[in-house]
């Protein structure tokens, strides 16, 4: 694939990740998309392990020599290098790139890297500017530190499936993880803020650091409001389905033959929902006149409003509700979300194309740019694509140390 004639906001930052999984992959996305050159160091004959956790598998579900979808949410715009960092010379191909790269990324098991001298400690005397990103479940200190960490695990110890699924009593109740792993993904959103903040202090005083990226902190830190809920009030929040513990009515409601949204932010858009399901006295009610009342009294205000909104269809509703201003949507499942109209002119799928695969849709970056657009250069890569080309241009290894490399299984190619 070409690369874009266009400047990109990260153009001549080089990204060594070290990364697996989603969390260290979707800040190295995130930093690739933006323009950073990213050299992914893979496992030879293995890689990234989420190339392998399918189906569905890219092409032929049947073919699991090739790459899963979930590989390829979180690698494009990625050199894959494919090097035993276990073998001396693997590590010192590594350590070369380290001195070359702006940024190192890595996901390893506390202290796991230090036999390697692929640590942090290690690095920075070869490289002191560098911005050395750690990623675990744990962190680097605590009690909990050498514990591996995977995103389910997160979510329930971090509280998230406290406060997700539905009310004791309720059928189906029981904790409940959220469908995607937004532990990994917060954590690796987390991530990418800090690494460009460490990197503007390097580029400014050439002094790089290490970042401590934690799963389980980054958990805590994004139950935001239901944190505070707790430091305020000494109690900790508890599920509630689909309803909110600090709005109402904000839920979810059955209609004739589907179910929607309702989002009622403040007292106006309340008074607007009311004239548009014609009830127009209910907003003079004490019990509901304004967000601290309705949340007190909720269970008396969904009795009155599950009635009348299981009388029309959603279509009624959600033309009545825009045409009074009071947010609303259909609960779309993720085929309805690519074939609808507004993400569709928001370009939020791009075709990009490798050998196998020609033209195959990825989700876009979601971020447009006036000056500094993302990029699509490179579709998330083979294993081991481009190791020739990185240790042949970043390295100047001739092509007979290449092939010795290879013969001893340092490296593998694609």
């Amino acid at each position: 694939m070409k690369k874009s004639p266009t400047p990109t906001a990260l153009e001549g930052v080089t990204v060594l990740d070290l990364s697996r999984v989603l969390a260290g992959p979707w800040a190295s996305q995130l930093l690739a998309d933006l323009g950073a050159d990213v050299i992914k160091i893979e496992r030879p004959g293995a890689g990234d392990d989420t190339r392998r956790w399918g189906p569905p598998f890219l092409n032929d579900e049947k073919d699991q020599t090739n790459d899963a979808a979930y590989f390829l949410a979180a690698n494009r715009n990625k050199k894959s290098v494919a090097v035993d960092i276990a073998h001396p010379d693997g590590a010192k191909i590594v350590q070369s790139l380290a001195k070359k790269s702006d940024i190192l990324i890595e996901n390893f098991k506390f202290g796991s890297l230090k036999k390697y001298r692929l640590d942090y400690e290690s690095i920075k005397t070869i490289n002191p500017r560098l911005v050395y990103c750690s990623i675990t479940g744990f962190g680097q200190t605590g009690p909990y530190a050498a514990r591996p960490g995977y995103d389910l695990i997160i979510q329930a110890m971090g509280g998230l499936m406290s406060v997700t699924g539905q009310r004791d009593g309720d059928p189906g109740d029981g904790p409940m993880k959220v469908g995607i792993a937004v532990s990994d993904l917060f954590s690796g959103m987390y991530a990418t803020t800090s690494i460009l903040a460490a990197l503007r202090h390097a580029e400014r005083t050439g002094e790089g650091q290490h970042l401590d990226v934690s799963l389980l902190d980054c958990q805590v830190a994004m139950l935001a409001n239901q944190a505070m809920n707790y430091l305020v009030s000494g109690a900790a929040p508890e599920r509630m389905g689909n309803a909110h513990p600090n709005i109402a009515p904000y839920q979810m409601f059955k209609t004739a033959n589907s179910h929607i949204i309702v989002a009622v932010g403040n007292d106006d858009q309340f008074y607007n929902f009311c004239m548009a399901l014609e009830v127009t006295d209910l907003h003079t009610d004490y019990r509901f006149k304004n967000n601290s009342n309705r949340v007190s009294n909720y269970d008396a205000l969904e009795a009155i409003l599950i009635p009348i909104l299981e009388k029309e269809p959603a279509a009624h509703w959600l033309m009545k509700l825009e045409k009074a201003g009071v947010p609303a949507g259909p609960i779309n499942d993720i085929e309805q979300i690519f074939n609808d109209p507004h993400i569709q002119a928001r370009d939020m799928t791009v075709a990009m194309s490798r050998d196998d695969a020609p033209n195959q849709n990825y989700v876009a970056h979601p971020v447009k740019f006036s000056k500094t657009p993302s990029r699509y250069d490179l579709a998330p890569p083979r294993l081991g694509a481009q190791t020739v080309e990185i240790l042949s241009t970043r390295l100047s290894l001739s092509d007979e140390e290449i092939e010795a490399l290879t013969a001893a299984g340092v490296i593998a190619v694609d």
